[in-house]
């Protein structure tokens, strides 16, 4: 029988639900459950595509080509499982199809309303879900905060599924427990009306995680436990760890997998987590220090640093530092920087390797073909992911080549359009046509062999996903490999460029995909690992 868990935020946004329904979901797997995780975004944005990074963080693209929340990225490291569009729901998917169904007369001529109709929507794609991919436990994070106006459909929707089933829908509350200087003891009166306000919808939490700088003590689990109404070995601690990937473990030592099964009426199971606990600590034994760069410029936000816009970069770097038992110190590189600033160069020759990531835009643009330049000139290894390989053409075009002003069309006509848009991108942008519309999800990229790509993948063919309107221009390709350039990776189906690289260097290798997307914590990519060898190497 199919169970739904219901995760759900406390007292602000950002606490850590995303991470908290990855490590549930990764203990249940390890208890030998199918276990598949939903996202629930409650804008009115039918996917993420059209998000500014800024404001949301990155956009996660999955295999079939969906634009979600980068929380699906999360699912997918923890969980080591390809996500589909299924898995991803926003209120503007929801009220899209609620409304067509309505045109199309699906309703029989009733008064369409929120409550039924819209409630049934979302838990029928819950629902679905759990059909689709054959779950044992459907895990779904309701994005968002209790109490605020935006998701409380969804939990409208959540509540009736645990009034239809009861034995089969249980609710943990993520709450964060803050703990002020100038009183220096933890408070537990947030998470108190938080489990309030979530009655007061209909809904009593089973669990509540306790989102803390530290542990929760006896006191106030004692505390939270009475005046929320849950029971006190339910109160789990979640203090904040410097390793995401150990929260899976920590919440272990709270029997947290055989907590659930208890409330569900199910025996207990041993977990199998040796795989995770090896990995931990490799993490743990990873001292040496490997100082990367990432030149780009979804990261300032006022006064403050957002590291979410890259989220999957980081990670990506990290699981290969930690396969060579390396600490990343990773260092955020402002393109714009360079543009001002151009003596500011020299101070990248610090670094053991750089990455230049995808992004949308022409600010910083320059900055970035700064930086490629002088990776390319002085031997750095360097990394360019999606626009990162794209303006490493241009770069090549304009420094090897000799052609002054060739650029991508994306951001300017030029005589030497290196880097131009497809016929049917053009007439998508043409109809004002933004939203996923891109070349998005997975394709196939067939390697050439003794290349630095085929070393690293040790395959002919590979499959890696896209997010991007504008292509290599094939018309300009013998002059680049004349001079050098080789194109270690094509599509088969179009012969569209995704892989570049160059001889005569430690590494410099670019890709149109985003390779990123990939990678897992016991699996890092093969493109990572080799360029993170290469740094190692360099260093």
């Amino acid at each position: 029988m199919r169970r739904f868990i219901f995760v759900v935020g406390g007292v602000m946004s950002g606490i850590g639900k995303g991470t908290a329904t990855a490590s549930i979901g990764l203990i249940l797997k390890s208890k030998g459950f199918s276990v598949t995780p939903m996202k629930i975004d409650p804008y009115l944005n039918v996917d993420a595509g059209t998000m500014n990074p800024l404001e949301h963080g990155e956009v996660f693209v999955t295999k079939d080509g969906i634009e979600t929340d980068q929380d699906i990225g999360i699912y997918e490291r923890f969980l080591d499982q390809e996500l589909t569009r299924e898995n991803y729901m926003t209120s503007g998917q929801v009220y899209f199809s609620v409304i067509q169904k309505e045109r199309n007369f699906q309703y029989g001529g009733k008064c369409v309303e929120v409550i039924p109709h819209v409630t049934d929507e979302i838990i029928s794609r819950i629902e679905n879900l759990g059909k689709i991919k054959k779950a044992d436990f459907v895990l779904v994070e309701i994005g968002g905060t209790v109490g605020e106006y935006q998701n409380a459909l969804f939990l409208e929707a959540a509540r009736q599924m645990k009034l239809k089933n009861p034995k089969k829908v249980l609710f943990i509350l993520v709450s964060f427990v803050p703990i002020p200087k100038m009183l220096g003891e933890m408070k537990t009166k947030p998470t108190q009306i938080a489990a309030r306000l979530l009655n007061e919808i209909g809904i009593q939490a089973n669990f509540i995680l306790g989102r803390a700088n530290l542990p929760l003590d006896e006191p106030r689990k004692r505390k939270i436990s009475l005046f929320c109404n849950v029971k006190k070995e339910n109160v789990i601690s979640a203090p904040d760890v410097k390793i995401i990937y150990e929260i899976p473990l920590n919440f272990e030592k709270e029997n947290l997998g055989n907590k659930i099964l208890k409330e569900f009426g199910m025996k207990e199971r041993k977990n199998n987590l040796r795989e995770w606990k090896k990995l931990i600590e490799k993490i743990k034994n990873s001292k040496k220090k490997l100082k990367i760069g990432i030149c780009g410029k979804y990261f300032k936000t006022g006064k403050f640093v957002l590291m979410d816009s890259y989220i999957s970069v980081i990670e990506a770097i990290k699981h290969a530092c930690w396969y060579f038992k390396r600490e990343p110190e990773i260092v955020w590189l402002d393109a714009e920087n360079f543009e001002k600033n151009p003596k500011d160069l020299k101070k990248l020759d610090q670094f053991s390797g750089i990455i230049v990531p995808g992004g949308f835009g022409k600010r910083g643009i320059e900055g970035k073909i700064k930086v490629i330049e002088f990776c390319r000139k002085r031997k750095i290894p360097f990394l360019g992911l999606c626009l990162g390989m794209q303006l490493a053409c241009v770069e090549f075009a304009r420094n090897v080549l000799g052609w002054k002003g060739a650029h991508s069309t994306e951001f300017k006509k030029t005589k030497y359009p290196v880097i131009d848009i497809l016929p049917e991108q053009e007439i998508l942008l043409k109809e004002k046509k933004y939203g996923g519309t891109m070349r998005l999800g997975e394709y196939a990229c067939k390697i050439k062999r003794s290349t630095l790509a085929f070393k690293a993948y040790k395959k002919n063919l590979v499959f890696e996903r896209h997010r991007h309107r504008y292509e290599f221009n094939n018309k300009f390709k013998k002059y680049f490999e004349e001079k050098g350039m080789v194109f270690s990776g094509e599509n088969p189906q179009r012969n569209l460029v995704e892989i570049i690289e160059l001889k005569n260097h430690p590494f410099f290798l670019a890709t149109q995909f985003h390779p990123e997307f990939k990678s897992r914590p016991i699996r890092p990519h093969p493109l990572f690992l080799e360029f993170i060898r290469a740094a190692i190497k360099c260093k």
